[in-house]
Formats: C-alpha cells, structure tokens, sequence
C-alpha cells in the first residue's frame, strides 16, 4: 500500500517529523486556548475531548482535538505530531475515552495513519487540515466493534 492510500503504521514505523505548530504556538494553545476549548469540544462538530492516562503519573487528562467519524470508530487529526504528549500516552494505554457532540465513546486498538489525502475528514476539515499541513492522524476503534 501506498503513503497516499491511508496506511497504517505502527508507532515505531511513522517518521518522526517536527510538529504542524511551532512550539511557542503549542505553549501558548496549552496555557489559554486549551483552557476554552475543553469547554466547546465536547459540543462542537469537528473536536472533540479526549480523556487519557499519563504513562508515569497515571494521573488523567482531558485535551481537546479534532477528531471525526469513521465507520468503525474515530480518527484524531495529530496537529503537533505522533509525538504530542496525549498521542504518546494513548498509545501506551490502548484506549482512550472520547467526548464528542455530547456524547462519550470507549475507544481502543489505536493505529497511526500517514493519510496524504485526509480520507474520513469533512471537506471544511479537510482545507483545514491541508492549510495545517496534517497528514498524520491516530484512528480508534469504538470498543467492542469487530475488527
């Protein structure tokens, strides 16, 4: 399969590239635009919250995304990379859990995506997602969905 299909990769597989964002973009998202947005991305069409567990502290944490509807779960848009701080620890754990248009979803079998061509992203998404640069994306599964 080619790059330009939506492969799958496994963590260790996808190059590692510097984050979408510039780090003083991140800092300023986590210290003000964060501290709205887990408010409205419960709610707004396009984000979502995501509820995961840190790999050392264990302690959870609530980061807002972009995520959207696949056929058999979701896929988050990895707008600072495969190697954002919740990225890495939904891979540890497995599963995540996800607030989205008001409702919740268990999520599992995590799966990193290098998808040139933003398949499952709605067309508004998609031009933000190109003017952002995103090709990477993690998918889930919703629990208990076959596989």
């Amino acid at each position: 399969m080619s790059p330009h299909s939506g492969q799958r990769k496994s963590g260790s597989d996808v190059a590692r590239r510097p984050p979408r964002l510039g780090r003083r973009v991140a800092r300023f998202n986590r210290a003000v635009t964060n501290k709205v947005a887990v408010h409205v991305a419960p709610w707004a069409p396009g984000l979502g919250l995501v509820i995961h567990v840190g790999r050392r502290t264990r302690t959870v944490y609530r980061t807002p995304v972009n995520v959207f509807r696949t056929k058999d779960g979701f896929r988050f848009a990895l707008t600072y990379g495969p190697d954002a701080e919740w990225v890495r620890n939904a891979l540890a754990h497995g599963a995540v859990r996800l607030i989205t248009r008001g409702k919740e979803y268990e999520l599992t079998e995590p799966e990193l995506v290098m998808d040139l061509h933003r398949q499952h992203v709605p067309a508004i998404g998609r031009g933000i997602m190109r003017f952002m640069r995103v090709t990477q994306f993690l998918d889930f599964r919703r629990a208990g969905e076959g596989g």
